[in-house]
């Protein structure tokens, strides 16, 4: 049955959901550094007496199933979870959904051994620890067949050497999970790599510099370099050449989670511009009552709904038991509107706000940087929207001559004979 309600029961989760993050987690945002900095004293102080109300709420860790210790709440709900708790960057490590630690948990559920499970798994759902997946690489950007960090076996121990770029999270993580090139003579380039768990303790990890973007904190994107990493052969995830399957165990997932959390920055955005055309006057009249001002709004308002019935039809065909490849098509429009969606709306209110929306007292500048991030995390826009033409375009057949069936002399010679008029 297809509905726009919210059950009533779920519904006063979602009202709770809403109030929590705006009087309890928003105000983390100003007082704390980065939000996997489990080990900051302000974070055990601040952070830890919340995710205890959550979890007596039994809102902790709704991704996943009841096998792991959640409650087995499908995309739907999560979506209208995200929706509230991604207006605060502290908002889904509150709730124990913060990535990439929530793809981490997936690759480990579905490939890790029952003792990777208990030393990982376990403390990471927990949020005792933190993770990194490290996939990119300094000279390969956003195409992973260009990786050339390589995984040699000697004996019963897998030796990796290489540099990644951009791994999130790298100086705060338990352990990184990491794809390297174990099968360089493959001819298809999508069965080169393994992927592997590795301790961040292991000798040989060196990170050689974080790096950060307006908006954050701090720096937490490692520069890291992999000199002659030793890891026992157990330690591989999957089987060998199998790096792009096990990936693609996290993805699906977390692209619709960072779509979810942007519906809830976009309309952050959106709620402060109404605010503040409402509070301003020029030339005499409400800031409001400007033409050009009301189209600013109304657009806004249009296309923000456009795209959060976009991403609630997606996660409302993955709770059908379509696997993600099956609506992979939905996924990659979400993923590929979702930067513009947010970049026009924290431009518009920014805009609006005038000098005060430029300066760093607003949260817009760092909203426009973040919509050229999740248009390039987990995947460029060009990327997706191919994806997007490819499933289209199958099934597609081409006219069989230079003149289509719908053009009008032939559609008008198909209806005559249909009405038995061909001869009048």
């Amino acid at each position: 049955m297809w509905s726009f309600q919210t059950d009533p029961d779920f519904q006063t989760e979602i009202d709770w959901i809403s109030r929590f993050v705006r009087e309890e987690v928003e105000p983390l945002d100003d007082v704390l550094g980065s939000q996997w900095n489990i080990h900051d004293p302000l974070f055990q102080k601040l952070v830890r007496p919340l995710q205890e109300e959550v979890k007596k709420r039994r809102l902790w860790a709704c991704h996943l199933g009841p096998e792991l210790g959640g409650p087995g709440y499908g995309q739907l709900k999560l979506a209208l979870m995200n929706e509230q708790f991604g207006r605060s960057r502290f908002g889904p490590i509150v709730f124990g959904a913060q990535a990439p630690d929530t793809g981490n948990s997936e690759i480990l559920a579905h490939y890790g051994t029952a003792e990777q499970k208990e030393r990982y798994l376990k403390p990471l759902l927990n949020n005792d620890i933190v993770s990194c997946f490290s996939l990119t690489e300094p000279q390969g950007g956003s195409d992973p067949t260009m990786v050339t960090t390589s995984a040699v076996e000697d004996g019963d121990s897998w030796i990796i050497s290489g540099e990644k770029w951009f791994a999130s999270n790298a100086r705060f993580a338990a352990f990184y999970i990491i794809a390297a090139v174990t099968e360089p003579d493959e001819e298809n380039p999508y069965r080169r790599m393994s992927m592997f768990i590795v301790p961040a303790e292991t000798p040989g990890i060196e990170i050689i510099r974080d790096y950060t973007f307006h908006g954050e904190p701090e720096g937490t994107h490692g520069h890291v370099r992999w000199n002659q990493v030793r890891v026992p052969k157990e330690n591989m995830l999957g089987g060998r050449g199998d790096a792009f399957v096990v990936a693609q165990v996290r993805l699906g997932g977390g692209r619709m989670h960072h779509a979810m959390r942007t519906i809830a920055e976009a309309s952050k955005c959106y709620d402060m511009m109404c605010e503040r055309v409402k509070s301003r006057e020029t030339k005499g009249e409400p800031l409001w009552k400007k033409q050009m001002v009301q189209e600013k709004i109304a657009d806004s308002w249009i296309e923000l709904r456009q795209f959060r019935l976009l991403v609630l039809e997606t996660a409302w065909l993955a709770d059908q038991g379509r696997d993600w490849k099956a609506i992979r098509q939905n996924v990659s429009a979400v993923k590929a509107i979702m930067p513009k969606i947010l970049h026009d709306i924290s431009a518009r209110a920014l805009h609006l706000h005038g000098a005060l929306g430029l300066s760093t007292q607003m949260p817009f500048t760092a909203a426009l940087v973040n919509s050229y991030h999740v248009g390039l995390a987990d995947g460029p826009t060009e990327v997706h929207k191919l994806v997007v033409a490819r499933e289209a375009l199958k099934g597609v057949e081409p006219a069989r001559s230079p003149f289509p069936e719908y053009i009008a002399y032939k559609r008008k010679e198909r209806s005559a004979q249909k009405f038995g008029l061909s001869g009048e």
